[in-house]
């Protein structure tokens, strides 16, 4: 049952095969067994959650569903207000902090007739890429637990490869939800700036960052996709939504794709053995579509385009409370900010300005393609008690989000990207291909994926690996250990003004 995809899930529910409380308790049943050995999830509303099960299995007998997900319990990443349900960013300062509304993503949600079951695990206000922090521990891989679950929306990810939840929400500035899918064998979308509204995002009209859905297949992350997509005014980069407009995408044929691909993103560091698996998708893939070459991805100086533009956004989220309490910060906020403090006006119009032209070359390239295909990590999961990948194919990184280079490169653009859990690396860790398209291309990279995805499923080196959460052992140090200020779960409603502002 938790196998199976939350299309199959809903669909059991309309024929009536399967009610949302049998299914929750399942899911329930499968947390409480195996969070222990991962530490994916967060805070959790069980009560709430068995009686809206409750509801939606009346509301399933009487065939009245109050939307397309109604009973389906997901996970929401630690970082988005959920009503009543504790929301601490991963930070020491928010361990008792417990929203009074819902963010829009999950407003979304949750009228759609989602449950509202978990918090995600997150690293401090998702800085960074390896879900870790001093409230909750870290989380670690389904594959190896002493191993990353990659960040800032490792907890959805390690929970949807654990068949805990069968839909979590993330969010993505520079490999956010790419990243931890890929390292967790799920899929992980950053849809283009305009599709999910944003309006908790510190700098409204500056798209570096966005909300995305996290999911197992195309299918779910489509209907989920469907479901969060929409306007907020509040938000100036969205757009007004149409309904269904992610509900019944056209097939792509793959004989039909253009497809490029590069290695390494204008020369980033990769692994070699990431590298060869790289290669080999790619002759799987190329026998079956139009067309498959390499492209040139160096688009301008797109490293320090993304440090200014980041520091900035971290400087407004976070500089007044590190400067009131550096103390109630980790040293990754507390650097990003830093690195901020060290730039111009002039370096920020640079940024500004140096974006828009890698818009500009990018826009040009993908005239000649459909979508680009690129590794998602430059390294096989790494242990999680190293805050960040130093090295990568001998290279030093001099900050620690360089590693996420492959991601963040392609943030820049604005446009869509997803990635596609294909088989394992040499590792026997799982590997996820990364596919780019076009600005406000979001259906026709959606259904090219979907193509690749069916063709993948094909075969056992690339079909989506499985976790087995049976026989995988408790990591060597304890997830918890590092825990200096546990949730505050006996706190009560939090203050409208109390709320913590996110840069991601």
């Amino acid at each position: 049952m938790l196998a199976q995809s939350a299309c199959e899930v809903l669909a059991a529910f309309k024929a009536q095969a399967l009610t949302p409380s049998s299914y929750l308790a399942a899911c329930l049943d499968q947390i409480l067994r195996f969070n222990p050995k991962i530490n994916a999830i967060a805070a959790m509303d069980i009560e709430g959650a068995i009686a809206c099960a409750t509801a939606a299995t009346q509301r399933w007998q009487d065939a009245c569903p109050m939307g397309p997900l109604d009973g389906l319990p997901i996970g929401v990443k630690d970082l988005q207000n959920t009503k009543g349900l504790l929301t601490t960013h991963g930070s020491i300062r928010a361990r008792g902090y417990i929203p009074e509304s819902d963010m829009p993503m999950v407003a979304r949600l949750r009228a759609a007739g989602a449950i509202i079951l978990a918090k995600t695990n997150v690293p401090e206000m998702g800085a960074g890429g390896n879900s870790r922090n001093q409230v909750w521990g870290a989380t670690g891989n389904p594959f190896d637990a002493n191993l990353i679950a990659g960040g800032s929306s490792g907890g959805s990810a390690a929970a949807l490869a654990a068949n805990f939840l069968p839909l979590c929400t993330g969010s993505d500035t520079g490999g956010s939800l790419r990243m931890p899918a890929a390292l967790c064998g799920v899929v992980g979308y950053r849809p283009s700036v305009d599709v999910i509204a944003h309006p908790t995002r510190p700098l409204g009209w500056s798209g570096i960052s966005v909300l995305g859905p996290m999911a197992r297949t195309l299918d779910d992350l489509t209907l989920m996709l469907d479901v969060c997509q929409g306007y907020d005014a509040d938000d100036p980069l969205t757009e007004p939504s149409v309904t269904g407009r992610f509900a019944e995408l056209p097939s792509t044929d793959l004989k039909d794709l253009r497809v490029g691909f590069s290695e390494d993103f204008g020369s980033a560091p990769v692994e070699q053995s990431i590298r060869e698996t790289f290669r080999a998708r790619l002759e799987v893939l190329r026998p079956q579509v139009k067309e498959c070459r390499a492209v040139d991805l160096d688009l301008g100086d797109m490293d320090r385009c993304f440090d200014i533009l980041r520091a900035e956004s971290f400087g407004v989220a976070f500089g007044e409370a590190v400067a009131q309490d550096p103390d109630s910060f980790g040293a990754h906020i507390k650097d990003n900010v830093a690195l901020g403090q060290t730039m111009s006006l002039a370096d920020r119009g640079w940024a500004h300005a140096e974006q828009t032209k890698i818009l500009r070359k990018f826009n040009a390239l993908m005239a000649e393609f459909d979508v680009i295909v690129l590794p998602t990590s430059p390294v096989s999961p790494f242990a999680w008690t190293e805050p960040y990948a130093e090295v990568i194919d001998g290279q030093k990184m001099d900050i620690y989000y360089r590693w996420l280079a492959l991601c963040y490169r392609g943030s820049l653009t604005g446009g869509p990207s997803i990635t596609l859990p294909c088989g394992r690396d040499a590792a026997g860790m799982p590997f996820g291909l990364q596919v780019l398209g076009p600005l406000r291309g979001d259906e026709s990279l959606l259904c090219a994926a979907k193509a690749m995805e069916g063709l993948f499923e094909l075969s056992e080196q690339t079909t989506r690996p499985l976790a087995n959460l049976e026989r995988l052992p408790h990591s060597d140090v304890d997830l918890k250990s590092i825990v200096t200020h546990p949730a505050d779960l006996s706190a009560g409603p939090a203050a409208p003004n109390a709320a913590l502002r996110t840069a991601v």
